[in-house]
């Protein structure tokens, strides 16, 4: 490997990850936040446990896959000023949809490698991802048509002048339609499910799994080093609280309820609410920069980017793109698969994360080695933070268990996977 390698910082930090609704009935815990708003978070914390001189910070890439607020478009900018960081301070919002806070990792590391763009003054780049999937409704075709009284150019459009008939389509939903595939995403995991013979009982008894692996993790405080508290209050009334954990962590889940419940998408289909990943909002940011500036400045390096990765496939099948993307990133990290001691697989649904073990399994990597921690079925999957989210749970990890190598992949709506391979230095 590379002397003068990427290196993730030790101080990284997160949100927790907080379920959109509470109960399905109420808005969620972070219902009140931007996805701006949510990154700040993550950077400003990052920054203050990394010790790195924020003058040092040259750069900011982070992930985001939807719009969702309205500052959503000043995306990383916004991220970054409220993070703390100057005015001088360029940033980058990457989209690469599911993937796209590994996308920022990636193109991080890339950009202080290629050096065409790198402020060799200010070495260090913030990298990361942030997502509120409080997604509004949106309203079409009203721009230059007469509402009310006058022709709407832009601005607000009062509920009461819209034609009778008219409706709001939930971008939430419609996001996760692809046109290619001609179908949702669950649909795919359906297909996969089909294709590698994965019956309901699998499915369900692996979100068990997710579930039990996730709330062991969080009741031995595995995810505190990694979580930053985030203070809230719902609706700006009654008295603050502190979120502290992941919210979609279940203290009572029960593998005889789970497999009660109907399937979600097709009628004799084996995705439910119980084996597919949880609605969440949440962020998650890190520094990177060269072996040799983490030594010069004093900084603590927790793992090195080691290899990565990124392909496409059927977009009818997206969620087995971590396969071809893991066995480009382990060709890049000069690897074998029986060398990864753990891998954090994003759980988009069941189904697909099953499909996707079982190839891994013929690359050499242990089944077992596979989200020992729980996964987004118990988690929650935050569109553009979770790849961040996942790297830096696996570089904390692999120092918590001395293990060497990890694996970080997803899959990607659309037909492609991401994966990194990371080195622990701890």
């Amino acid at each position: 490997m590379a002397k003068d390698s990427i290196v993730i910082l030790d101080g990284a930090r997160r949100t927790p990850r907080a379920d959109i609704l509470i109960k399905n009935r109420e808005p969620g815990l972070f219902s009140r936040f931007s996805t701006t708003q949510l990154g700040g978070f993550a950077i400003g914390a990052t920054l203050e446990h990394t010790k790195v001189d924020k003058g040092l910070v040259g750069h900011v890439v982070m992930g985001m896959a939807q719009h969702s607020h309205r500052d959503s478009i000043y995306a990383a900018k916004g991220m970054a000023w409220r993070g703390g960081l100057g005015k001088d301070v360029p940033a980058l919002t990457v989209a690469r949809i599911c993937g796209s806070g590994a996308e920022a990792v990636a193109v991080g590391a890339e950009m202080i490698l290629a050096g065409v763009r790198h402020d060799r003054e200010r070495p260090f780049l913030v990298v990361g991802g942030a997502e509120s999937m409080q997604y509004p409704l949106a309203l079409y075709n009203v721009r230059g048509k007469a509402l009310g009284g006058a022709v709407q150019k832009y601005g607000p459009a009062a509920a009461s002048s819209l034609p009778k008939g008219t409706y709001l389509q939930d971008m939430l939903l419609m996001s996760l339609y692809d046109p290619s595939a001609g179908m949702a995403m669950a649909n795919t995991a359906e297909e996969l499910g089909r294709r590698y013979e994965i019956s309901r009982d699998e499915a369900d008894d692996f979100g068990f799994r997710s579930q039990t692996l996730a709330k062991k993790a969080r009741d031995a405080g595995w995810f505190a080093e990694e979580i930053e508290p985030v203070r809230t209050q719902l609706d700006n009334a009654g008295e603050p609280m502190t979120v502290e954990h992941d919210t979609h962590i279940f203290d009572d889940v029960s593998r005889a309820k789970m497999g009660r419940l109907p399937a979600a998408f097709e009628p004799v289909g084996i995705v439910t609410a119980g084996n597919a990943s949880a609605v969440v909002d949440a962020a998650a940011a890190m520094v990177i920069g060269r072996e040799s500036d983490a030594a010069e400045h004093g900084a603590t390096p927790l793992a090195r980017i080691a290899g990565m990765g990124v392909a496409a496939c059927d977009p009818k099948i997206m969620g087995w793109g971590p396969v071809p993307s893991t066995k480009k990133a382990l060709a890049s990290a000069g690897i074998r698969g029986d060398q990864i001691d753990q891998v954090e697989l994003n759980e988009a649904f069941a189904p697909q994360a099953l499909a996707v073990i079982r190839d891994f399994g013929d690359m050499g990597i242990d089944p077992d080695k596979v989200n020992p921690m729980g996964g987004a079925i118990a988690v929650g999957h935050p569109l553009g933070a979770t790849g961040a989210i996942l790297t830096l749970t696996c570089a904390y990890s692999l120092r918590r268990t001395k293990d060497r190598y990890g694996l970080v992949t997803m899959c990607i709506g659309g037909g492609q996977g991401i994966s990194l391979v990371i080195e622990s230095l701890s």
